[in-house]
């Protein structure tokens, strides 16, 4: 549920911007290549595709040439500079892992054991094969063992902690509007497919998917030995399409005022009396919670009429399949395989499997994360890596500072709080001070299953003995080896894990200008997470209330609603174009990250001129490091589904859109009107 809670020239390019394309081209192609000075400069000048113009596609011009030249391969769909740290981080963590495995002797009970063992019971096949459905047998026989819709209740409640999942998503987060104490948490759930237009969209394309998926649950059921899977593919889609129907969209979920719905437990049946809520939470292991968050009531009072007008048989063929699907990878190959052709082949476009290894350190990192990132950072995150980060981040939040007095729509009073919100936020840099503790998992080498059902159940627990007890600012929502950054509202901080901390995002040999632009903007970025039209209803303390005067906000809102309109008019493919109302809160982490990392690295300078390096000025460097950050190239299918349930923009937008917004970009790059990435001054949108 983490995801819940809390997503990379030419000698004189001042010279080139300045020119008519034919001489640009020309000049482009006279341009020698200096590896030496490509180093210093951290701009990979290989990469770049002098052909188009900077003023009208910059994210072509600093990557075209590496787009041009690399394919993403079968068992991939996605590659860039994200992709090529996670292989990376990926290898490491491998070298951890075999070295572990073949340790003999491992005493029984240890982490180094566990890591071991976990990963010898994903990469025995063969057992797995042997054993068939058998490790979920006994789940299986509780489902067909269920009496009425009480019992229903309870196995919904007790049965997600161990991975079978339900309607009802349970967990445990810090109280929005009460940042002292956790709360319980429901979240709407139950869909086979990715989002619920999924089961609503007429076009060729969801139709086939929707055909597809009925198929691949007929396919699961026959695979596992199961009786009547025509009957039952049709069952279980008709189920999923009506609690679909009671989704609200991604956009209606991101809205965290209308999601904040709590309820005396006592009161529940105002929301739906159509369920045991009683027999639910005691399943969940919180008899006695006084108080439960409904993130969106509406599904909840939706589920229960579909859970009432759904008989108990249909639900227990319901429950037969979404155990199954969510233990597939781990029981046998052939059910593994048609898991992988339909949501990894036909939904998402991966053409092959992942190698068998890559599979298996994901295992061991989503159940034992900690355990590898305590060894990770000491082979691969340098003490000076910590130090130079923490100069940045305090460089950024004196810039965001500054950016905010510099607000000329914006009242004394609002930049007031929003000063203390700032002062109050809390970074996390490289890896946990505390480390988790995993002594209650048992981990075996020949039951893979039983290993992610334990874990469920330990994590599950962990989250338990939250309630009631003081909030945990030592913990992390990412291990170190995750290529990632993430904002928590409710606590204020922001949070940079080691891998991330990688050129080209982070290079220790770099000049300063290509750093500002990658690992400050993403600093930048999540910095603006804390106010963006979200994580601006937050305080500095993580509690859910109103800082803004009635009239910042307004004057707020004219400026995002501009951006969502931006973002609307770029077209991903013929037919579909990035939705600006799902994707604002990162456009504007991007643009704020980027604004406020430019203002930092001139800060820096110290009222000195940057050196010319390679040809190019500290500004081009600063930008051009900004956009091959961005790097990458997305099969369609899986660029389709971004488009439609990812909160990101894709990521020539994420550079295009944020730059066109840039008095800073126009004048190094000497972007005049008429250029492709021209936008007329008054209707640039500059927020912080």
């Amino acid at each position: 549920m983490k995801k819940i809670i809390t997503s990379a020239v030419c000698t004189s390019l001042l010279f080139i911007a300045g020119c008519n394309e034919a001489t640009e081209t020309k000049a482009a192609v006279e341009a020698p290549v200096i590896q030496k000075t490509a180093l210093a400069s951290g701009i990979d000048k290989a990469n770049m595709d002098l052909s188009v113009r900077p003023q009208d596609n910059f994210y072509q011009y600093v990557n075209g040439a590496w787009l041009n030249n690399n394919e993403i391969p079968g068992d991939k769909t996605s590659i860039g500079s994200f992709y090529d740290l996670r292989d990376e981080a990926d290898d490491n963590v491998k070298a951890i892992i075999e070295e572990l495995a073949a340790t003999k002797n491992l005493t029984m009970g240890s982490d180094e054991q566990k890591v071991a063992d976990l990963f010898r019971s994903f990469m025995d096949s063969e057992t797995r094969d042997t054993l068939g459905t058998k490790p979920v047998q006994a789940i299986f026989d509780r489902i067909n063992n269920l009496q009425d819709k009480n019992e229903l209740a309870t196995f919904f409640g007790e049965y997600q902690k161990i991975g079978v999942g339900s309607p009802l998503a349970f967990y445990i987060n810090v109280d929005a509007k009460d940042s002292t104490r956790y709360a319980t948490h429901v979240w709407q759930s139950g869909l086979g497919l990715p989002d619920r237009d999924y089961y609503f969209n007429d076009t060729e394309r969801f139709e086939k998917l929707r055909s597809g998926y009925v198929a691949h649950i007929e396919n699961m059921f026959n695979l596992a030995g199961l009786e009547n899977g025509k009957a039952a593919a049709q069952t279980i889609m008709a189920i999923e399409t009506k609690l679909a129907g009671f989704h609200w969209t991604k956009v209606e979920s991101r809205d965290s005022t209308k999601r904040y719905n709590k309820f005396n437990v006592s009161d529940l049946n105002t929301v739906t009396d159509a369920f045991n809520w009683t027999a639910y939470l005691e399943a969940q292991g919180v008899p006695a919670q006084k108080d439960l968050i409904i993130n969106q009531p509406s599904f909840v009072t939706g589920f229960g009429e579909t859970f009432a007008a759904t008989s108990l048989a249909d639900w227990q063929t319901y429950l037969t399949f979404h155990t199954l699907s969510n233990f597939a990878d781990s029981l046998t190959t052939a059910l593994g395989d048609e898991n992988f052709d339909f949501y990894s082949k036909q939904l998402s476009g991966r053409e092959e499997q992942r190698p068998m290894w890559k599979r298996g350190v994901s295992v061991v990192n989503g159940n034992l994360g900690e355990v590898i990132g305590k060894v990770y950072v000491g082979r691969h995150f340098k003490p000076e890596a910590k130090t130079r980060m923490t100069t940045l981040v305090e460089n950024l939040r004196g810039a965001y500072g500054a950016s905010i007095d510099d607000l000329e729509w914006m009242s004394e009073a609002t930049k007031k709080a929003a000063h203390v919100k700032l002062a109050s936020f809390d970074p996390k840099i490289g890896y946990p001070d505390k480390w988790e503790d995993y002594s209650a998992l048992v981990i075996k080498s020949d039951d893979l299953v039983g290993n992610k059902m334990r874990s469920g159940t330990v994590s599950h627990n962990k989250k338990l003995a939250k309630l009631g007890g003081p909030i945990d600012r030592q913990e992390w929502g990412m291990t170190p080896q995750t290529v990632n950054a993430y904002y928590n509202p409710t606590k204020n901080e922001i949070v940079f894990p080691a891998a991330i901390l990688q050129p080209p995002f982070f290079n220790l040999a770099a000049d300063d200008a290509v750093n500002y632009g990658g690992i400050g903007a993403v600093i930048g970025h999540e910095m603006g997470h804390g106010f963006d039209d979200q994580g601006s209803k937050y305080d500095g303390d993580g509690n859910m209330r109103n800082w803004w005067t009635e009239e910042d906000l307004a004057a707020f809102k004219v400026r995002t609603d501009n951006l969502v309109a931006q973002y609307s008019n770029y077209a991903v493919f013929d037919d579909l174009n990035v939705n600006g109302e799902l994707t604002l809160g990162e456009n504007i982490g991007d643009l704020s990250g980027v604004t406020i990392a430019y203002k930092a690295y001139k800060a820096s300078l110290n009222g000195k001129e940057a050196p010319v390096i390679d040809g190019l000025t500290g500004e081009q460097r600063f930008f051009m490091g900004y956009a091959q950050v961005w790097r990458g190239k997305m099969v369609e299918k899986s660029l389709r589904n971004r488009v439609a349930t990812d909160p990101h923009s894709p990521a020539e937008f994420r550079a295009l859109g944020s730059l066109s917004n840039m008095p800073e970009f126009y004048r190094a790059f000497d972007v005049k009107k008429g250029d492709a990435m021209y936008i007329a001054p008054e209707k640039r949108v500059k927020i912080w």
